[in-house]
């Protein structure tokens, strides 16, 4: 059983992640879906053995896994795909997951990502974050507004990442890449040095603890436009998870700091169509001055209706959602599902508005 013979079957089956865990088939899951690429269930020793062999490729050792028990690292395929792995310890044996990740950088046409989303690129500075369950696209519309940046003005661009997974080649702007733990210990540790790195944009990873969103919110603050995700859906919650970080003494500082220097939040899931593919399905609040007051008040619970009702920069995902049912795309039980308002969907799926993206998004596009 040969750990690159798998992947490749993975991939011609359009998979997205590979899971290698013992006592199960090695599984790929495509298109939503679970799918078996051997017949016979992995015995312990199999399963390290696959370990090993990805750790060869990335010319790593197992230090990290031996010692914390878990680890992430990415390694690259000749002629086959870039992979983003991660190793674990379960029940006494070694696991691993990984997502395939693309040689080349995104087309944001290809995964259906709206011009809405990509004007963000054209910040000069405060903070835009992408929000998103795990495995829905936040690093690829990350790494697609990186590369509209690199591609239409000069500057220094610093990505902190854990691991690296697009990689950016040097256009128009600089492109500095740095990986956790390999070029820096913490992703705070190497955002306090990007600040003195002469940035003009730092794409941060993930955001990860109070220390990271202070430091983030001060690069921000300071003229830099800095970008970075958290496993959040929705603005509102985005907002709340950031203030709920610190404790309650400084909250009333840090939803002033914030209401100054979020510029946009973007939310995506990927969502399951009618003919069984993926679709993305996104919303974006543009801050404005409602918008910054509703922040700075505490109001969030607000957020979602002042998105819902429009304006420019704004996509309602429940919008989005009515007029993929109203498309044929979607089923109404889908959208009822993944609503913000499902409570409201059914009436609204009927009286769906025009939306900024427009009509024909690809059906089956993989992030």
């Amino acid at each position: 059983m040969e750990l690159i013979e798998l992947l490749k079957d993975a991939l011609a089956k359009d998979g997205s992640d590979v899971f290698i865990i013992p006592g199960s088939p090695v599984m790929v899951k495509a298109n939503g879906r679970m799918v078996a690429l051997t017949q016979e269930r992995l015995m312990p020793a199999d399963a390290e053995a696959l370990v090993r062999t990805a750790y060869s490729l990335a010319s790593r050792n197992t230090n990290v896994l031996d010692e914390e028990g878990d680890d992430d690292f990415s390694f690259s395929v000749r002629d086959v795909s870039r992979f983003r792995c991660n190793t674990y310890k379960q029940r006494g044996t070694v696991a691993a997951t990984c997502r395939v990740v693309a040689f080349g950088l995104p087309n944001p046409k290809d995964v259906n990502i709206p011009d809405v989303v990509l004007n963000l690129a054209e910040l000069r500075s405060g903070m835009v974050l992408v929000t998103g369950p795990a495995g829905n696209g936040k690093s690829t519309t990350l790494a697609c507004l990186v590369d509209r940046i690199n591609s239409t003005r000069s500057g220094h661009i610093i990505t902190i990442e854990d691991p690296i997974e697009f990689l950016h080649p040097h256009r128009m702007s600089l492109v500095s890449q740095r990986e956790v733990p390999n070029d820096a210990s913490t992703f705070a540790r190497a955002l306090r040095a990007a600040l003195r790195q002469a940035p003009d944009v730092i794409m941060l990873g993930e955001m990860r603890d109070q220390e990271t969103i202070s430091t983030a919110i001060t690069a921000a603050e300071t003229g830099h436009l800095l970008m970075s995700s958290l496993h959040t859906l929705g603005a509102a919650k985005t907002i709340d998870r950031i203030v709920d970080a610190f404790p309650a003494e400084q909250q009333n500082q840090i939803r002033a700091q914030l209401s100054m220097v979020l510029k946009g939040v973007v939310s995506q899931r990927l969502i399951l169509t009618r003919d069984g593919g993926l679709t993305p399905v996104f919303e974006v609040m543009t801050v404005n001055p409602a918008i910054q007051n509703l922040i700075r008040e505490g109001k969030t619970h607000q957020i979602d209706n002042a998105i819902f009702s429009g304006g420019p920069g704004m996509l309602s995902m429940d919008t989005e959602l009515m007029r993929l049912v109203k498309d044929g795309q979607i089923t109404q039980e889908t959208a009822i599902l993944h609503a913000v308002h499902p409570e409201t969907m059914e009436r609204g799926s009927r009286m769906a508005p025009p939306s900024p993206m427009g009509g024909g998004l690809g059906l089956g596009k993989r992030f």
